[in-house]
Parts: C-alpha cells; sequence; structure tokens
C-alpha cells in the first residue's frame, strides 16, 4: 500500500491544505501509521479532532471513508455484514409466480439467496473487499464504548485483513484499508487492541495552533478576538471542566461572539455566550464561580 505520503513534513503540508492543524507528533504518527500498513489508535478527549483527523486523511488521499460508528451492544453482524432479506423474499416470490420454484429447483433457488447480490456490506466488510482503485479509510469510531468481544473480533478482524461469510466464504484484502482507531477512554482498550496498532494521545491544540485554527475556520472573526477566545477556553479547560471544550466549541463561540458584534471579551458577552462552549449547567456555573472577569482580564493580554 502506498502511504500517500512522501514524509512527515507532507503529512503536516497535506493537512493543513485541508483545514486540519496537526502538530508534529500527530503527524508522525499518520505517516509511520500509513507507511507499516498498521492501524492508528487515537484517544484523547471529546472535542480534540481525532474524528475529524480521519476525514481529511480520506480527502487528501482520494478516498473513500468507511465509519464503523461503535455503541455499547454492537456485535461483529452489525459491523460486517447482513443479508437483504425484502430482496430475497422478493426473488422467492418471483420464483414462484415464473414457476422456477419447484422442488427440483429447490436447491439452486437456494444457493440464488446467498449470492453476493443479496449481501449488504456493512463497513467493516466494505472496507476489506473494497472495488476501488485507492484503498479507503476505515474510521472506527469511539471503539470504547463497544464490549470486550467486539473489540477481540475487531483485533481478528485487523490481524490479516481477512472475514469469512459461512455462505460466500473468504474476503481478503488485497490492499488493506488505512485504519483509524478512535476511543475518549471512558474505559481502557485491552492492551491487545494497542499492541497490533501504533498509538497516539490527542491533545488540546496549544494557543498558538488553536488561534490559527480559529483564524482559518472562521476568518470573519478578528485576529484579537481570536487571541482572547483561544486563551480563555485554554482557562476554561484547566477548571477541570465534566466536559472541556473542544475545537467545535472554540469555533462556535467564536463566531457567536462576532454575530454579536462583540471585538473583544466583556464579561456580560461571555456571560451571554457560554452555552456555545460549555454545554454543561455544572461546568458554566463552575467557570461563573471561578470569576469570569480574571478569566477575561488574563484574555486580553494574550
Amino acid at each position: 500500500m502506498d502511504s500517500g505520503f512522501a514524509s512527515v513534513d507532507a503529512v503536516l503540508d497535506t493537512l493543513a491544505s485541508h483545514g486540519y492543524l496537526a502538530d508534529r507528533g500527530l503527524a508522525t504518527s499518520v505517516f509511520l501509521a500509513a507507511s507499516l500498513r498498521r492501524p492508528l489508535l487515537l484517544e484523547g478527549e471529546a472535542g480534540v479532532g481525532k474524528t475529524e483527523l480521519a476525514k481529511v486523511v480520506a480527502q487528501a488521499r482520494g478516498a473513500e471513508l468507511i465509519r464503523l460508528q461503535c455503541y455499547e451492544g454492537i456485535d461483529a453482524s452489525q459491523a460486517l455484514y447482513e443479508w437483504n432479506y425484502t430482496r430475497q423474499l422478493l426473488h422467492l416470490r418471483t420464483a414462484e409466480a415464473t414457476g422456477t420454484a419447484s422442488a427440483e429447483d429447490a436447491d439452486s433457488l437456494e444457493d440464488a439467496l446467498f449470492d453476493e447480490r443479496f449481501l449488504i456490506r456493512r463497513p467493516l466488510l466494505a472496507a476489506i473487499d473494497h472495488r476501488a482503485d485507492v484503498a479507503p479509510v476505515l474510521l472506527i469510531d469511539e471503539v470504547d464504548r463497544a464490549d470486550d468481544e467486539f473489540e477481540a473480533f475487531l483485533l481478528e478482524a485487523l490481524s490479516d485483513y481477512t472475514v469469512t461469510v459461512p455462505e460466500l466464504g473468504e474476503f481478503r484484502a488485497e490492499t488493506p484499508p488505512f485504519v483509524i482507531i478512535t476511543s475518549n477512554r471512558t474505559r481502557d482498550v485491552h492492551d491487545a487492541l494497542k499492541r497490533r496498532a501504533l498509538y497516539h494521545w490527542v491533545e488540546h491544540p496549544d494557543f498558538e495552533r488553536e488561534v490559527e485554527i480559529i483564524t482559518r475556520k472562521t476568518p470573519q472573526v478578528d485576529e484579537s478576538l481570536a487571541r482572547q477566545v483561544a486563551s480563555a477556553t485554554s482557562q476554561f479547560r484547566e477548571m477541570g471542566m465534566y466536559k472541556p471544550p473542544g475545537i467545535a466549541e472554540t469555533l462556535d463561540w467564536a463566531s457567536a461572539l462576532h454575530l454579536l458584534s462583540e471585538t473583544s471579551l466583556t464579561e456580560d458577552g461571555v456571560d451571554a455566550t457560554l452555552g456555545t462552549l460549555l454545554k454543561y449547567r455544572e461546568d458554566q456555573e463552575r467557570a461563573r464561580r471561578a470569576g469570569l472577569e480574571s478569566v477575561i482580564q488574563i484574555a486580553l493580554g494574550a
């Protein structure tokens, strides 16, 4: 599999050209995962850009993004395949109507019901049995929401990119997909899966990078306001919030302030728009108890 990236610098430049400002550590992980044909496990708090990275990598490679969203109770069949029972039933009724559903044709009719045309490929099978010239990017999102049995299934499937459909046989990826696995670390991912993948902890952006993200994504926002927003957001993250604000919330907050014609942070303006940044009442109360005025004073000096 061609990694699609000539170097770590090429990853940085390519991601930036698609609007994603990665740090060098993350760019290095992407380069190595693509070059070594290894899954990349990204852990970090919600909102730091893990899922967005997969989307941008797919765009940069000109590849399809196939997303497997994990959740409590997901099992192998929901990730792999299922049969299109409606089409199978229609096929049976057509056979009956045309008189081809006789006893002597029963075996061939049954075989026909489990033809690939009735197979619904779920994300994992679609990524392994892809027909595109460029291997897709398989995003296994929020794997920490799934249970241990599903993790074990994923580990087996990703070990050699081979899965078996009993009625059809084995499907093997000629060119493996580029796999990105994300976790918000609501529970620990098993060591076996970590050993199979390369690992990177995704931090919230540092101050200067977050300022650049705001100015790129919301060009209507003045740079001085962008710097104040980035500074205040960084302070809120250090208050031990139940849900620290992510990049998306920061961009929403900057846009909201701009729409309200705020050119600089004020206590009234911050208080009125706090809900665009902090999405839990307890976090908003914690921010107000800590003192919005002190946060603003530090931000004004940014």
